[in-house]
């Protein structure tokens, strides 16, 4: 058992003579470390930079060769060309990238153009007379004169078949029992039909 005093030391008497530790750090064991750290760094670092090599080469050969569209990032560049920017440049080339860009465009609203156009046609089928086929035989009237007709016309009301019609299969309904609880008899418990 150790005392909280006692030191553990390669020279204890020494060491308890003096008042501090005598023996020096063995400069080998630190040596060996630093090297085995170094090595281990270096061999890392090789691994890293040969397997960006092998993924940039799969990555070049599924991407093919350059064309229009990777031309700009395929391009050799100055010596830390990729690091400026320059907002106008980036405009002026995103605005020739979307000029060249093959059919359907995502569309390039200004605001709310497109809405505003559709909102005009409709008023243009809304507010004037038009033909609503190709034959000639129905015309689109205004919805202002529309409503002025209904108004002094009135809705078409549906009229009620006849209660003794009855389509071609069917049969008066018998009722064998009650429908309901009684809470709330049927219109055939009550006898109209």
């Amino acid at each position: 058992m150790h005392t909280p005093n006692e030191h553990e030391s390669h020279d204890k008497p020494a060491s308890m003579r003096e008042g501090y530790e005598v023996t020096d750090v063995s400069v080998q064991g630190i040596m060996v470390f630093l090297t085995g750290l170094f090595i281990s760094v270096g061999v890392f670092f090789v691994l890293c930079y040969g397997l960006g090599i092998v993924f940039n080469n799969i990555l070049k050969k599924s991407d093919g060769p350059p064309n229009k569209w990777n031309a700009s990032t395929a391009a050799p560049s100055g010596k830390l060309k990729h690091m400026e920017s320059n907002p106008a440049e980036v405009q002026q080339h995103l605005q020739q990238l979307t000029q060249t860009f093959p059919t359907p465009r995502l569309q390039q609203d200004d605001g709310n153009q497109d809405v505003a156009n559709l909102h005009a046609r409709e008023d243009l089928l809304l507010d004037h007379y038009s033909w609503a086929d190709d034959s000639h035989t129905k015309v689109r009237i205004p919805i202002d004169r529309a409503m002025a007709l209904i108004a002094q016309r009135g809705l078409p009301v549906a009229e009620k078949p006849a209660q003794g019609q009855l389509m071609a299969g069917d049969s008066t309904p018998v009722v064998q029992a009650p429908l309901t609880n009684g809470f709330a008899r049927t219109g055939f418990e009550q006898g109209k039909e």
